[in-house]
């Protein structure tokens, strides 16, 4: 079962989180959110407050499916952001609009496609099976490298993944398998849903760079970038965020 924490009214605002974390993540920017939008904030199963792990895409894609609102504006971050891809693409009559937070339809660098060294994939992986929760620390704290506030949202982090249990290693395994495996740049090319995809100058696992490659479709499919952010922009500008939300929605 996918635990999901509601609030709010209005439009249905689904949010999902990255690998290693849980939806209390977005507690701040949820808040705020939730005054113009029915926000639904989930665990991915096998995170936070989702005891259960599944060891499939499929069957994590199912579980998602299983608790989305008939017809939704899907965000989703890093991890997640890869997953709304992959739903909104697959079920656009589900899907009224797409925002990806931090998120690359390949997250893994390729020559000509910045992204994440598959060595270090690769070194988390071999360090997961030793100690779970010294791996997704080291994760946090790469995922807010380069921000000026880096110590305040790494803090912000570590806080939102111990106020719920910690992640089950399948489904820390099964995240990292899919970091280095999917490739969703057809899907987006063949997207058929208006896209906002949300990125942080600072990032050192998605880089920038990425948006001078990406993947163009039919669809409307905006981008900006967060001047001051690495990998959270919805902690580093938080009231920015919202903003930009708000007007792509609206």
């Amino acid at each position: 079962m996918v635990y999901v924490e509601r609030a709010g009214h209005g439009p249905d605002l689904v949010m999902v989180h990255g690998w290693g974390m849980n939806g209390a993540v977005f507690d701040a920017v949820g808040s705020e959110l939730a005054q113009h939008f029915r926000v639904h904030i989930l665990d991915l199963p096998g995170y936070g407050l989702s005891p259960e792990p599944v060891t499939t895409l499929e069957a994590l894609l199912d579980a998602l499916l299983s608790v989305l609102p008939d017809r939704s504006h899907l965000l989703g971050w890093s991890l997640g952001g890869m997953l709304a891809m992959l739903l909104a693409a697959r079920h656009p009559h589900r899907v009224q609009s797409l925002l990806t937070v931090a998120s690359s339809p390949r997250f893994v660098a390729e020559p000509e496609w910045p992204g994440t060294r598959l060595e270090v994939l690769s070194q988390f992986a071999t360090q997961l099976a030793k100690d779970s929760h010294k791996t997704v620390d080291r994760f946090l704290a790469i995922q807010a490298m380069g921000s000026p506030t880096a110590r305040e949202d790494v803090r912000h982090l570590r806080e939102s993944v111990l106020s719920r249990p910690e992640p089950h290693p399948e489904a820390l395994q099964l995240g990292l398998t899919l970091l280095a495996e999917l490739d969703l740049r057809p899907e987006l090319r063949a997207l058929s849903v208006p896209a906002l995809h949300l990125f942080g100058r600072l990032d050192a696992l998605v880089p920038a760079g990425v948006i001078d490659c990406w993947p163009s479709s039919q669809a409307s499919q905006q981008t900006h970038l967060f001047a001051n952010s690495s990998h959270a922009p919805f902690m580093t500008e938080s009231n920015q965020f919202v903003r930009i939300v708000l007007k792509f929605v609206e």
